[in-house]
């Protein structure tokens, strides 16, 4: 008897245990539910509203990058996921409207090895630094990623006067290579392209960058100079970010993914 029910729980274990892996998420599960979530961590922090998007390279094929439909980033579920090649057709034919700009992401993952996530915003604090001959600076040490500088796309320049968006092969690339090894880059009268290593801190660098950019205005406007973030104090901060394996934009990630699934969730 004792045999039996040992052998008995030995065997509910491993049906456990079984069961609980099977509910594992894929790593291409698990990359769609942060997509969902990034798109509503920018839009409850005022980065995207109706517009703008955000997209991840697939985690088994370099060659894809999943990016949702066209639909506002608030309403966007794991549903609403795509996969697209890197010349930004989808992988599965679909009548659905697809984001005219998404040649911003597949050019960039082109060109950006490095790169595993891309946000395109129009958010408003940088559109001045893409119309002036300020350049954007880091202010704050959240934006010390910023000293590397930020190159500004003009979009003339590359396909004339046009209705200013990114949506064809051949403007793609131009952007990608605007923004070459930075992390940001602006797109005059437009808004930005921000890329990151993982999707955590593409999303953290570009609600810093937006914040930067307005507190740098406001430093601007008081008159007098301005102490920015230095060569060697970015450096410093960009070494420890990549030792500490992205550990502050983790942080900043699973507050703001609180504070956005919680509204979404509210009534």
């Amino acid at each position: 008897m004792i045999r039996f029910v040992v052998r008995g729980a030995v065997t509910l274990a491993a049906a456990i245990v079984a069961a609980g892996a099977a509910l594992a998420q894929t790593p291409v599960a698990a990359a769609i539910d942060d997509l969902v979530v990034a798109n509503r961590i920018l839009a409850d922090r005022g980065i995207i509203d109706a517009y703008g998007h955000v997209s991840v390279r697939h985690p088994a094929n370099p060659s894809r990058y999943l990016m949702a439909y066209a639909l506002s980033p608030a309403l966007i579920t794991a549903a609403d996921i795509m996969e697209f090649d890197l010349e930004s057709k989808p992988i599965t034919p679909s009548e659905r409207r697809l984001f005219s700009e998404r040649f911003i992401h597949g050019e960039i993952y082109k060109a950006r090895p490095d790169v595993n996530a891309v946000v395109h915003s129009h958010s408003a604090g940088v559109i001045p630094f893409g119309i002036t001959q300020v350049p954007l600076r880091p202010v704050f040490h959240n934006a010390s990623f910023l000293w590397v500088g930020v190159p500004v796309f003009e979009i003339r320049e590359a396909a004339g006067v046009t209705n200013m968006l990114v949506s064809d092969t051949a403007r793609g690339k131009a952007l990608a290579a605007a923004l070459g090894d930075k992390p940001v880059v602006l797109m005059r009268g437009h808004g930005d392209a921000v890329v990151g290593r993982s999707v955590q801190q593409a999303v953290s660098r570009a609600v810093y960058t937006d914040e930067n950019a307005r507190l740098q205005a406001t430093a601007l406007a008081l008159g007098g100079a301005v102490t920015y973030i230095s060569a060697e104090e970015g450096a410093l901060r960009d070494k420890e970010s990549r030792d500490s394996t992205g550990s502050e934009s983790n942080r900043a990630w699973q507050l703001w993914k609180a504070m956005a699934m919680r509204k979404a969730a509210s009534p």
